[in-house]
């Protein structure tokens, strides 16, 4: 098992395939580097490296108490990527992983960054504020509250609305039943002060810093994060940012949409 140690102590899984011209995967709430494997499998098999880690406090990496802010999230990752010595690297972050992937960007500069892709991101600011339309604080507080009562269920039921079931997309039983293995993997502390994270945290100064070229994935129909308020705010923000929208698309769409984002990513890598 690869695991890297963090400056604090924390161990940090990950994977790391294939050779070739390095792409990182910062995965969403509340999975872990597994949902990549489509992409990376593709990837690698078509000659380019391909590396996805757990977070901090899900998946196969360590619960540490504290950290779970995207300062240190971002910081997580420039770990790793002098850690593996990752140069030239495509950075690929869905859902709250887009936050990572542009904080770090904000953080450590792009001398070792190619590329960003934000796929159903929460960037660049996802609750309402009195300067920006999102989601109501109290959804997110409903968020925290289903956690607590019977995390269990509450993600179960959360599925449906993450893969868009509940609006015709067809995923089999098997992603269902992964997706809450996966979930229940993680820290029940990580799981709910993430959700506090990737609401508040108010990426929009970041997107001023980001100077590679961008790509913004987004479901036309995203129920978990609205691309209204994110993905097409995101893409008129960044400079020179090329934005791809999927109608009809749920915000899952790594896994509902797999061949169409893994043709998106090549297209745009080779560009």
């Amino acid at each position: 098992m690869a695991s890297l140690k963090l400056r604090d102590g924390t161990e940090l899984y990950y994977k790391d395939w294939g050779r070739g011209k390095p792409i990182l995967f910062s995965h969403g709430w509340p999975l872990s580097a597994d949902m990549w494997d489509a992409q990376m499998l593709f990837f690698a098999e078509r000659g380019y490296r391909t590396v996805a880690f757990d977070r901090r406090g899900f998946g196969r990496s360590s619960q540490p108490w504290t950290g779970y802010d995207y300062d240190t999230f971002a910081d997580d990752i420039a770990d790793l990527v002098a850690h593996l010595d990752l140069k030239d690297v495509t950075l690929v972050g869905f859902s709250m992983g887009g936050g990572d992937i542009a904080r770090y960007v904000a953080r450590h500069g792009t001398s070792r960054v190619a590329k960003l892709v934000l796929l159903s991101a929460v960037t660049p600011l996802f609750v309402k504020t009195a300067d920006h339309d999102g989601v109501d604080k109290a959804v997110f507080d409903g968020l925290k509250a289903g956690l607590l009562k019977d995390r269990p269920q509450f993600l179960d039921d959360f599925s449906a609305v993450f893969y868009g079931t509940n609006h015709g997309t067809k995923v089999s039983q098997g992603i269902f039943k992964w997706t809450l293995q996966t979930a229940l993997q993680a820290s029940l502390k990580a799981t709910i002060d993430c959700v506090t994270a990737f609401s508040e945290t108010d990426f929009r100064p970041d997107m001023a810093k980001i100077d590679v070229p961008v790509l913004v994935i987004h479901g036309e129909d995203d129920q978990v994060v609205p691309f209204a308020y994110t993905g097409k705010l995101a893409a008129e923000m960044i400079k020179g940012a090329k934005l791809k929208t999927y109608p009809g698309a749920p915000h899952a769409t790594a896994t509902t949409h797999a061949d169409q984002v893994n043709a998106d990513l090549l297209a745009f890598l080779k560009t």
